[in-house]
């Protein structure tokens, strides 16, 4: 991965992490996390409140179509949120038709186009990046969105392939950070942190296998956080083309933690050692 060769201002446009054990990741120009071969053009799926709230609010999120129960229409108008397209009124067994009985929509249900996914040569050359090695858990990688818009996360990069898309279980667990923290999508992982490297960028592989713990590790900014998947952790070339790897030291008897806990702990020893906490 590497950082940015003056090109205009990084902008969000608009898939074994750091644990114990190995949990610890767009060269083409193709909307953010799309893959396998799917419809480039096909309509991201946004539903609760937090998840479509957001996206209304984003002038970036172009809306197709929005469903809403009238009590979600109701609160939308109360809080004074636009609607950018004019609502279908439906009762909330449609949704749950559209969605299945275990999403839970509090009665909203947007169409929108995917957000455009920057070139990683716009990344900034200060803060802190995550980098995902083919974490395909959608569930994880919209808690990992979550914790890095709290923690002030430039960008996520991410690989074309093996990568969940940004739309439907990954946009609900994301609870909104999906418009906030930009996802760049690259075809090569080791190329993208090759080019990282040589941009300025610490990269920092989180891995079981790492020489020291990353407390320990002497953090500089641009500072780019590497995790992988559970159970596989960060491939070995991935592994080999970061300047460092690093673990995640546990006192306690489980010495793991799930992919999305370990991004939050690794997001907080980094943001607090460089000073990004105030």
């Amino acid at each position: 991965m590497a950082d940015r060769d003056r090109k205009p201002p990084f902008r969000r446009g608009g898939g074994k992490g750091p644990d114990k054990r190995r949990d610890s990741g767009r060269d083409s120009g193709r909307p953010a996390w799309r893959d396998r071969g799917g419809e480039p053009d096909g309509p991201v799926i946004l539903y609760g409140w937090h998840t479509v709230a957001a996206a209304l609010a984003n002038p970036q999120r172009n809306i197709r179509k929005l469903i809403l129960s009238e009590n979600a229409a109701r609160r939308l108008a109360d809080e004074n949120i636009d609607t950018k397209v004019t609502p279908e009124i439906v009762r909330p067994a449609l949704i749950d038709a559209r969605l299945g009985p275990d999403a839970v929509h509090q009665g909203l249900l947007a169409e929108a186009d995917p957000l455009p996914s920057p070139d990683i040569e716009t990344l900034p050359e200060d803060g802190i990046v995550l980098v995902l090695d083919q974490i395909t858990d959608p569930h994880n990688v919209g808690a990992i969105l979550r914790s890095a818009a709290a923690f002030a996360v430039k960008a996520i990069v991410t690989t074309a392939r093996h990568s969940p898309e940004a739309t439907g279980v990954l946009a609900k667990s994301a609870s909104g950070a999906l418009e906030l923290v930009p996802l760049v999508t690259v075809q090569n992982l080791a190329r993208a942190l090759t080019e990282m490297n040589e941009r300025g960028f610490l990269t920092v592989g989180l891995d079981s296998q790492g020489a020291e713990n990353l407390g320990a590790v002497e953090l500089r900014q641009p500072l780019a956080l590497v995790l992988g998947a559970e159970g596989k952790g960060l491939r070995q070339l991935t592994r080999e083309t970061c300047s460092t790897v690093a673990r995640l030291d546990m006192p306690g008897e489980i010495k793991s933690l799930n992919v999305s806990n370990a991004a939050v702990l690794a997001l907080y020893i980094g943001a607090s050692r460089l000073g990004l906490m105030s």
